[in-house]
Order: C-alpha cells, then structure tokens, then sequence
C-alpha cells in the first residue's frame, strides 16, 4: 500500500486540513477503487489531517456489497464479514463503519474517489428544516458546474449498513432521474459525500459545495434565498464550454 495510494492519502490530508472545517477528530472517511475487485478505506478512528499509508485498509469490494442485499441478522456477524475482507488478513486495523456504503457508491456510481465529511457549513444547513431546499436547487453558476444540477438528499439513518441501504435507493433514484451518477450527497443531520473520478475532483466539489452552504445559510439571514430555474440549471450543467471547463478540473489531478 505505498504507490497507489499517494493520491488517496494526500486529498484525505486535505480534506483534514483543520483550516478548512470540513472534519475534527476522528470523522470523515475516504476511499479509491484500486482494482475490479477491491479498494481501500479509511480506517476506524483514524484522522485525516496526518494520516499515512497505515490509516488506510484494502477490502474486497463483493463481500462488502453482499452485506446490502443480505444484511446480517447481528452486529458481531457484519463484523466479521468486514473483517474477513480485507485483504491483509494480518492487518490490525478495521474499515471505517462506513465501509458498506463506500462499497456501495463505488459500484452503483463508477467512480474512482470518495471523500466524506462533516463541514460545519454543510451541517449549519442539513440540521434544519431548508436541508431538502438547499440539497435539490442552485444558487449560482459555479455550483452547477461542479456539483451537478441537484444533489442526492438521504435522511438521517444510523451510520453503517442501515445508512448504505437507504443511500442506496436515494442513488438509484437520483440516477433514474438524472441519467447519471450525483456529484454530491447530502446526509440529514451528519454531513456530505463528494464523488469523483480524481482527487482534485473530489477537493473540488467539496470546497464548492460548502461555499454554495455558505450563501445559502447567508441568503437564509438576509431574507428569502432565491434559486436558478431549472431550464437554466440544464442549460449551464450541458454547456460546451463548462463542460469543458468541468473536465479540466478532472483531469488536473491526472498530470501529476
């Protein structure tokens, strides 16, 4: 675990940044599909701001996704099929408890790269009651372009398995919607999920997601946010040009 994981410890580390207020302590988890059949994850209680190639587990990705389908009738069961996947059996450490949706998103989405946090701004919106107008509307051209015209909302469930199953459908909904994989989940009172193909994409949509929190939660205070139509949501997410703009902010992360 040295090589292909730089990328993945240096974005968590960023995403860690203590300056940024995205994560304190122990919160957060990130993840990198590594192969068709595996990827690593965070480990339990590790912080993201000083983390190292050993805060990281590889875990096959099928016994993890057979935990939805078929949840375990006991805690101690799913741990030990978690434990039973990663791939280092020797290894000490354990998968964040968020290692099943991880699994999930990474399948059900096609991307590379998953950052989740907690970002005081984020949460200052989804622990109250416009968490589903902040979720589903734009405010300003730059959200679009990088989180995609409406984010995917999933109403708070116990973090774990019960979280994975219900963002599950939420996902299979959005993509039916929308005809492709969101760029942003938002979680009622716990935080967001940033997806993407590169770590820079992943960075990316983070900051952008807790600046449109930051106007939102100010729109809030001034008075009555107002919102882009949808007609120009559509319009600016299928631009030529922000699409090309979009993709060089994915490949960035790509040249180096």
């Amino acid at each position: 675990m040295t090589k292909p994981l730089d990328s993945l410890i240096n974005m968590t580390r960023a995403l860690g940044d203590p300056q940024k207020d995205y994560v304190v302590i122990g919160e957060g988890n990130t993840s990198l599909r590594l192969d068709t059949e595996s990827f690593a994850v965070k480990a339990s209680g590790q912080q993201m701001h000083n983390i190292d190639a050993g805060g990281f587990v590889s875990v096959y990705l099928e016994p993890i996704l057979g935990l939805l389908d078929h949840p375990p009738s006991s805690m101690s069961e799913e741990k030990a099929i978690t434990q039973s996947a990663r791939l280092d059996q020797s290894g000490e450490r354990n998968p964040s408890i968020e290692v099943s949706f991880h699994a999930m998103l990474l399948h059900e989405c096609g991307v590379k790269y998953i950052g989740h946090t907690h970002p005081t701004a984020i949460n200052q919106v989804l622990c109250t009651e416009y968490a589903a107008a902040f979720a589903l509307q734009r405010r300003f051209p730059d959200e679009v372009v990088l989180c995609g015209p409406s984010s995917a909302l999933v109403p708070y469930a116990d973090p774990g398995l019960p979280l994975a199953v219900i963002m599950r459908e939420r996902v299979r909904a959005y993509i039916e919607e929308q005809g492709e994989a969101p760029k942003v989940i938002l979680l009622e009172n716990h935080g967001m999920i940033a997806l993407g193909d590169t770590a820079s994409e992943i960075l990316n949509i983070t900051a952008m997601a807790v600046k449109a929190a930051r106007i939102f939660h100010g729109a809030l205070l001034a008075g009555k946010p107002t919102r882009l139509p949808d007609e120009e949501i559509q319009h600016l997410y299928k631009r030529p040009d922000e699409i090309y703009r979009r993709q060089l902010f994915v490949e960035d992360s790509k040249t180096h």
